[in-house]
């Protein structure tokens, strides 16, 4: 039986938490931003940090990848010494940059360093991607906009480059991210991470009588509050044609979100990837979708797949999660006796928690008949999230047959 090669599945760090849990759930590469040089300069990351999980990365196999994405002005360039000297502390496994001037800077610097060029590049055809290619680039992230139709033209085209395709995560309402909104009305550009997401306000339409100076607000319908408010990409559903088209690279977007994200996220993936490698022709994405779907989102579409996208793909009426589940919390340290279970949100006596089990689809629930304080050891009716607060959950309530799935990072999930 032919071997099916799967791409490689890129997830997101924007904390060292998230680094050690994207390891923990299966990812093959991780990315994460280079302090004060990329898309996500506000993660709450620093740059020993990021070394630690380039460290932990390498040792587990991993590869990592650092978004040096932004589009640099003149005077910017007068800091380069310093990120060279960065980089070389760093030792990440390629640079995803999108300026020119920066690819140049690159090859010039750091000729041995992989280039990766970035969605923000917006890169939409075969002669794009060959552009890039003669340029130095060793893989190009495809534009979200990218239908799955023309994503096999460029396949065939670009046979002998690295393509990487998103297939989990938020959508901008501009063109892969290149929205002037924020920038302009709150002065937080969106290219340096800051953006204040104004797509998911909500806005009132007023009509401005020109000569007398009168305002006076159109009404609206139900539907017509969150105009720009897309609903979350999610390819899980198109799986196996996504695959079968063979992209190099899926990418997970979400370098600000928690830990949660990103591992419950890489283990639906993960699972599923594997799943399909075992069985395509009988690949079914329903169980893996129920795990994302229990995810906190806006609702979900695949965007672009099919071409350009229609109303189904925008949440007129709210921004609020779709979902009945929140995240629980985070295995931190296991003994002999207990697991330490710091909390993300309150939980009280009586709480079911649901881990998540890294490498495999099945699930463990706890009951949780008595809250035990890990500062203290005392017996509490209910305990808030935050300050490092945790349980302590005895070995005794978890199976046997998947006690060695309980190390620290794994997640657990809850009812509302």
């Amino acid at each position: 039986m032919t071997k099916i090669k799967l791409p490689e599945l890129l997830a997101p760090a924007g904390t060292l938490d998230a680094f050690k849990t994207a390891i923990l759930y299966g990812a093959d590469a991780i990315y994460a931003g280079l302090p004060g040089f990329s898309m996500r300069a506000r993660a709450k990351i620093t740059t020993d940090e990021v070394k630690q999980g380039i460290e932990l990365a390498h040792a587990a196999g991993k590869k990592v990848y650092l978004a040096f994405n932004l589009f640099a002005h003149d005077f910017e360039y007068a800091h380069m010494p310093r990120v060279a000297d960065t980089i070389r502390y760093l030792q990440p496994d390629a640079l995803i940059v999108s300026d020119p001037g920066i690819v140049m800077w690159v090859r010039e610097n750091f000729p041995d360093m992989p280039i990766h060029i970035s969605t923000q590049a917006n890169i939409c055809s075969a002669k794009t991607v060959k552009f890039w290619q003669n340029a130095g680039a060793k893989l190009c992230v495809l534009a979200r906009e990218v239908s799955h139709s023309e994503f096999k033209n460029i396949r065939a085209e670009c046979p002998d480059v690295g393509l990487e395709i998103f297939v989990h995560g938020a959508m901008c309402m501009s063109y892969s991210g290149r929205c002037l909104l924020s920038n302009f009305i709150t002065g937080r550009p969106a290219n340096r991470g800051a953006c204040a997401q104004l797509c998911r306000w909500k806005y009132d339409v007023i009509l401005r009588e020109k000569d007398s100076g009168i305002e006076m607000p159109i009404d609206e319908d139900a539907r017509g509050a969150y105009i720009m408010n897309s609903k979350d990409l999610c390819l899980m559903p198109r799986l196996a044609e996504v695959v079968s088209a063979a992209p190099d690279s899926l990418k997970i977007e979400g370098r600000n979100r928690s830990e949660y994200y990103v591992g419950s996220v890489v283990h639906a993936y993960r699972c599923a990837l594997d799943a399909y490698a075992r069985d395509p022709e009988n690949f079914d994405p329903t169980p893996f979708m129920a795990d994302l779907n229990r995810m906190e989102t806006r609702g979900y579409t695949t965007a672009f797949f099919d071409g350009p996208v229609g109303a189904d793909a925008h949440n007129y009426e709210t921004t609020r999660s779709t979902s009945d589940y929140r995240a629980a919390g985070v295995i931190t340290a296991v003994s002999d006796e207990n697991i330490t279970f710091e909390l993300r949100n309150e939980t009280r006596t009586g709480d079911e928690i649901t881990f998540i089990l890294p490498g495999t689809m099945d699930s463990v629930t706890v009951k949780l008949t008595e809250l035990i304080n890990a500062k203290n050891g005392e017996r509490v009716q209910k305990m808030a999230a935050g300050m490092g607060n945790s349980i302590l959950i005895p070995r005794s309530l978890l199976p046997d047959l998947y006690m060695d799935k309980f190390v620290p990072y794994v997640l657990a999930y809850k009812k509302k």
